[in-house]
């Protein structure tokens, strides 16, 4: 049973084992870490350093597009100001100051060139900013500009009372005189006050068009 064959048979066996196992500590030693820390450098290692750009590139996408659509908020609004302040805009009117001219809830256009260039003449409904309550915006028609006489008293006053206009002023009143703060209540309004000229009814389409002359044209005096 102890014939020479058996031990060459383990010997063998064992040389083989030895082989197998010299095969693979290369194929271990290559996935270890060269500083020991217990780091491969396998599949996923190389996953790990292809990650890293992909997230860098997606981040760099998102800041560029979070960047481009700021800048197009920025210049559109801009451009929006320049419209809003210089050319002018729809306003809804409220309030029966203005009647029978400028209904309630009318809906008018409001042009911003005329004050730039003092282009505002008597006669002219404007949209100002309340001397009582900046926050706020009267519609009134100017009645008369630096330098004009005004009646500054009621309609039903016995006694009419006048006025000028002191410079870089205009005396504003609404046209329907019994029911209207203007002028006559808080005395002559800043020019630079005046935010634009309404020269368009958008609505109701049935009364679309410029507006109508002053029922109140007694109230504008010759010098």
């Amino acid at each position: 049973m102890s014939g020479p064959g058996r031990p060459g048979r383990r010997c063998a066996n064992g040389g083989a084992a030895r082989g197998a196992a010299a095969q693979w500590e290369p194929a271990l030693l290559a996935r270890a870490e060269p500083g020991g820390g217990g780091g491969l450098r396998g599949p996923a290692a190389s996953g790990e350093s292809c990650w890293a750009p992909y997230h860098c590139r997606m981040l760099r996408n998102a800041l560029g597009k979070a960047f481009r659509f700021l800048g197009y908020t920025v210049q559109y609004g801009c451009i929006a100001h320049c419209a809003f302040e210089y050319l002018g805009g729809i306003v809804v009117c409220s309030g029966p100051s203005m009647e029978p001219t400028i209904q309630n809830s009318d809906v008018v256009f409001s042009e911003n060139l005329s004050r730039h260039f003092y282009c505002i003449r008597k006669g002219d409904i404007v949209i100002v900013k309340s001397p009582n309550d900046p926050k706020s915006n009267i519609c009134k028609r100017v009645i008369g500009l630096e330098g004009d006489k005004v009646c500054t008293s009621n309609p039903s006053d016995f006694l009419k009372s006048h006025s000028y206009v002191p410079k870089g002023h205009v005396w504003l009143e609404g046209d329907n005189l019994r029911n209207s703060t203007d002028s006559r209540c808080y005395g002559p309004v800043p020019y630079g006050l005046i935010r634009g000229r309404i020269c368009l009814k958008i609505w109701p389409l049935n009364d679309f068009g410029f507006l109508r002359a002053s029922p109140n044209g007694h109230r504008f005096l010759d010098d």
